[in-house]
Formats: structure tokens, C-alpha cells, sequence
């Protein structure tokens, strides 16, 4: 019989268990167990049967209800495998006040504004730590270093991604490449660039080769666009050692 409109009508009586085994062509068995009331009849079709396993189908009738539950093949509940790459994205956003010191990458700009926040306030660095942070399967920046804890108030953000590199190392792991977008409207970071790729590669330990870093506006939409705010998105991909 062609497995594509194979049907099977199952009749059972008062039996707890009424078992009906269905076979294909490849050896392959589907079993299914049906507790129903009497004069219930069940049609179930089958698309296809090749399956390398057996899969088991617990259907019960009750009150004018049908419960299905599919049992699929048996896996271990061992911890997680150590993996040969980690990739992990990181995005972070501050406001621009007046008053404030406008650090980017541990490098301090020269702009009107900068960002107000519990630390230092450095966009890039705080996006680059929760990147690693969730390539490692971690919490957040935020929950590492709660903005409660007045014993982070004002610090330098390079205390945040040496922790994090810690963490990395300590985990067997190695910066792969790191991919960061910078979104400001003003002031122009390509004069800083360089200056700030340099300093973000000595904390991280890693080549240059393997850090990259872009600058975009936001076409004057929104509080980015209003030199209100700024945000970073980062992207980096973790190797084992």
C-alpha cells in the first residue's frame, strides 16, 4: 500500500490498551496506544513512515476530547558541549546631556555633549562587554554591574571588559573578529577612528586584523538623529583556544 494514503481505523472495546502496529516498506514502525470508549473509531494517516526510530502515538478520548502525545527518540540530559565558536551581539544606548564627558572606545571626544550615565557612560566598550557576555551564555552588563551599585558610579567602562575578558579566557576562549556600528549624529568620529580601534584591541588583547569599527549617522531621525542619544551594536564571534 502506497504510504502517502495509508490509513489505519482503530475499533476498541472496554480494553485499557488496544495496540496496533503499523510497518512500511523500510522496517520502520510507528506504535500507537489508544485508551477510548467504546464505538469510538479513529482514522489516522500517515504522510510518510520512513523513520529511522520508533516513534510512539498516546491518544486518549474523554468527554468529547482528544489528547495527542508524541514521545520522539530518548536524549541524555548531559550539561552543554563545549563548543568550537560562540558567536554574540551586543547593543547599547545613551542619552546626550550637556555637562557630560563623551568617552567612545576608552577614548574621550571632544563634543558639547555626552552621555549621561552611571559609569563613565561608554557606549561602545558597555556593547562590546554584554557582546562577549552573550556569546558565553552570561547575564547581561546590567546584572554583572547593576547601575545600584554606587561602587560603579562614575567607573572607567575598561573595568567592565577586562572582567569580561576574564571570563572569556577563563571559559577557553579567544577573540575570533569583533564587528562594531557606532550611531551618532554628530560629532564625526572618523578624525578618532583609528584612535579608538587601537585602545579597544588592547583591552581585548586582540590583532587589529580582527576588530573592525564603523561610524553611521542616523539621517536626523529620532533623538540619534537629534544628537539627543547615541547607540552601538556589536557583533563578535568567540573561538576555542
Amino acid at each position: 500500500m502506497n504510504s502517502m494514503a495509508m490509513a489505519t481505523h482503530l475499533y476498541t472495546s472496554y480494553s485499557p490498551i488496544t495496540t496496533k502496529t503499523i510497518s512500511s516498506n523500510n522496517n520502520s514502525d510507528k506504535v500507537l496506544s489508544l485508551p477510548l470508549q467504546p464505538r469510538h473509531a479513529i482514522s489516522i494517516a500517515s504522510p510518510s513512515l520512513s523513520l529511522r526510530t520508533t516513534t510512539r502515538f498516546s491518544i486518549s478520548a474523554a468527554a468529547g476530547t482528544t489528547a495527542v502525545q508524541v514521545d520522539g527518540p530518548t536524549t541524555s540530559n548531559k550539561g552543554p558541549k563545549s563548543l568550537p565558536f560562540r558567536v554574540g551581539h551586543g547593543f547599547d544606548l545613551h542619552r546626550l546631556e550637556p555637562g557630560y564627558p563623551l568617552i567612545i572606545g576608552g577614548i574621550n571626544i571632544p563634543h558639547e555633549r555626552g552621555c549621561e550615565a552611571h559609569s563613565d557612560g561608554d557606549v561602545l566598550l558597555h556593547c562590546v562587554v554584554d557582546a562577549i557576555l552573550g556569546a558565553l551564555g552570561l547575564p547581561d552588563i546590567g546584572q554583572i554591574f547593576p547601575d545600584s551599585d554606587p561602587k560603579w558610579k562614575g567607573a572607567p567602562s575598561s573595568v567592565f571588559i577586562k572582567e569580561a575578558v576574564r571570563l572569556m579566557h577563563e571559559a577557553g576562549y579567544d577573540i575570533g573578529n569583533l564587528d562594531a556600528t557606532l550611531i551618532l549624529q554628530r560629532p564625526k568620529l572618523s578624525p578618532h577612528k583609528e584612535a579608538i580601534r587601537d585602545n579597544l584591541c588592547q583591552l581585548l588583547g586582540a590583532d587589529p586584523s580582527v576588530i573592525n569599527l564603523k561610524a553611521k549617522t542616523h539621517e536626523k531621525v529620532d533623538s540619534l538623529g537629534e544628537n539627543r542619544s547615541i547607540a552601538a551594536h556589536t557583533v563578535v564571534l568567540l573561538m576555542k583556544k
